[in-house]
């Protein structure tokens, strides 16, 4: 009698243990889902990472549907394509297809909504909110220099479409590979968290988006460096190994708001050293970076690959002229509609 009563308490143990996990695992699901949810809701302000992997081809391809819907009445937004897909492929773009997003804006052009065509898709949201941190002020609404009027005052169109540059102006030379993630030992063990774009010194380097320039100064693993951040605060770009003796634009300042396609400063090979300007890096290259800022008061450093980017913007590049003084100015620019 006592054997089998011990044996009784061994079953109602487990069955007590298994209902215990069971209910740990409810919660740790319910907990996970209504995170996911409040990062929606919050704008995506609590998302720890982001894996950008969308191809150029892709963005190339949403960026001519959105151009050409403008004005239509069924306007798409190029986000929410590359949304769609990133969620269908788990944000993986190596199975990217023009056809997919095709039969995506074929559903919109017979007026179906958005919030129809993704009502069944889980991740929708998630990549949205995403892609928007990664592509949200590239494209838009912008004035465009058009010409010179008699009396001197420069002359303006409002026009739609893509307002960001390929951070190397225009007619100068680069080349580059996907390195995201390489080694790096200078200083410390660590990843190669940007993309290096080689090229000649003194090469104009150019501000992708309207920014705020953010910092400025020498760093021992930067050399000579810029910091921008993104009118809506979302978006902080790094540019690094600037020139010796002479890295930055006349007049660039910290505090100061530059607009797309702007000079910022020149290429070069600084870095890799206590001693200021000193030229430690063994080829001249532009560290070009990018970090995504949801909670300004979180550690978490969110770097995105921006090789595919990169190669997005190398159709839209900054034309430039010679300034004097080793200087160059842009003829290229997208003047933001800034309230």
């Amino acid at each position: 009698m006592y054997l089998e009563w011990g044996k009784n308490l061994k079953r109602k143990r487990a069955v007590i243990a298994l209902l215990a996990a069971l209910l740990i695992i409810a919660a740790f699901f319910n907990i996970a889902s209504g995170m996911f949810r409040r990062h929606v809701e919050t704008g995506g302000r609590l998302l720890k990472w982001v894996d950008f992997n969308v191809t150029s081809a892709a963005m190339n391809d949403a960026l001519k549907y959105d151009v050409d819907s403008q004005g239509s009445g069924h306007e798409i937004h190029w986000i929410d394509l590359l949304a769609c897909l990133g969620a269908r492929y788990g944000g993986n773009f190596s199975c990217y297809k023009k056809s997919h997003m095709e039969s995506i804006v074929s559903r919109l052009r017979e007026g179906e909504s958005i919030d129809d065509i993704t009502a069944s898709m889980k991740y929708f949201e998630y990549y949205s909110v995403a892609y928007e941190s990664v592509l949200g002020g590239l494209v838009g609404e912008y004035y465009a220099q058009t010409g010179t009027a008699s009396s001197g005052a420069p002359e303006f169109e409002r026009r739609y479409g893509l307002k960001a540059f390929s951070p190397i102006a225009r007619g100068w030379g680069f080349s580059h590979s996907d390195d995201f993630g390489a080694s790096r030992a200078f200083g410390y063990r660590r990843r190669h968290l940007g993309h290096d774009m080689f090229g000649s010194v003194g090469t104009p380097v150019i501000n992708v988006e309207t920014c705020v320039v953010q910092v400025l100064g020498w760093n021992r693993y930067g050399g000579w460096r810029i910091g921008m951040r993104s009118l809506d605060g979302r978006r902080y770009y790094y540019y690094a190994h600037l020139r010796s003796g002479h890295p930055y634009a006349a007049g660039l300042k910290e505090g100061q708001t530059v607009y797309a396609g702007e000079v910022i400063g020149y290429l070069g090979m600084t870095g890799y050293s206590d001693s200021e300007d000193y030229n430690g890096m063994q080829r001249p290259h532009l560290h070009f970076g990018v970090q995504l800022i949801f909670d300004e008061s979180s550690s978490a450093e969110i770097w995105i690959d921006p090789y595919e980017l990169i190669k997005f913007l190398g159709g839209h590049r900054s034309a430039t002229v010679s300034a004097g003084g080793g200087e160059f100015k842009s003829e290229t620019l997208c003047y933001d509609l800034i309230e």
